[in-house]
């Protein structure tokens, strides 16, 4: 009995600190252009996507997972081969050791992954605050409501929290957040970029620009994968229709035979 009512006494608790921290509003819906059965990213979108996430995000957050070379493929930015050179070469690779035994710094390679705004856990906590910028390479499938979720959370700062919530040095609020706090302050202004395709760096468009871009560093085969279902399930399709016509032939023979 007494661990009984420990329990209910430790969720009683949980409970109260959880509706005192603030209730998450639901996620924005977007209709995305990958959505549904033949869904495909939109190119133009991932190339303003990673533009944003270079000049506003890789300050901060990591990109482990994808190397240079990864914006030409099929399926994704598609960067021509000397955008993507170009791209690599203006970043510094820690490369070695060379003949000397000694490292040396190189200009990138289309081979190379993203370089890393920290060298160590240690050094991104140190950086800010003691929070630890979570890498961006998964961070879509890392969170539930994926895509719709970032795109809440990027559009939901509020400069304004609910009379009732305490809002702590280095924390800022955000109804898209759990809890309703955030310790990322809003990185997304209107302008923050300069997009050389004419579009209109708005707050909104910036967030969905980049987020698409974190779904494709998060599913980079999404459009093969489509594909290859879709061909699956026809190809089934048309067995399940042979088969049915081969058995009826079948069938029909025994019948007019009895």
């Amino acid at each position: 009995m007494r661990n009984f009512f420990l329990v209910i006494l430790t969720s009683i608790f949980i409970c109260t600190n959880i509706f005192a921290a603030g209730e998450a509003t639901k996620p924005l819906k977007v209709d995305w252009s990958f959505n549904g059965f033949f869904g495909k990213f939109d190119r133009a979108q991932l190339q303003r996507g990673y533009q944003v996430y270079k000049e506003v995000c890789a300050s901060c957050h990591s990109m482990r997972y994808l190397s240079y070379r990864n914006l030409s493929e099929v399926g994704g930015p598609e960067f021509s081969i000397a955008e993507v050179k170009a791209i690599a070469s203006s970043f510094q690779i820690k490369d070695g050791p060379n003949e000397d035994g000694e490292m040396f710094e190189r200009n990138g390679l289309p081979k190379d992954r993203f370089v890393s705004p920290y060298p160590n856990e240690k050094a991104a906590r140190a950086a800010n605050g003691g929070a630890y910028p979570p890498d961006m390479s998964v961070l879509v499938k890392a969170r539930a409501g994926g895509a719709n979720y970032i795109y809440s959370v990027l559009m939901g700062y509020d400069e304004k929290p609910p009379s009732n919530m305490k809002i702590e040095e280095g924390v800022y609020y955000n109804k898209y957040m759990a809890g309703n706090k955030i310790r990322m302050s809003q990185p997304l202004v209107d302008g923050s970029v300069t997009y050389s395709d004419g579009t209109k760096p708005t707050v909104s468009q910036m967030s969905k620009d980049v987020t698409a871009f974190l779904t494709w560093t998060a599913e980079p085969h999404l459009e093969k994968r489509k594909r290859i279902g879709f061909k699956t399930i026809l190809y089934l399709l048309i067995f399940s229709i042979l088969v049915f016509l081969s058995m009826k032939k079948i069938w029909s023979r025994i019948e007019t035979k009895m």
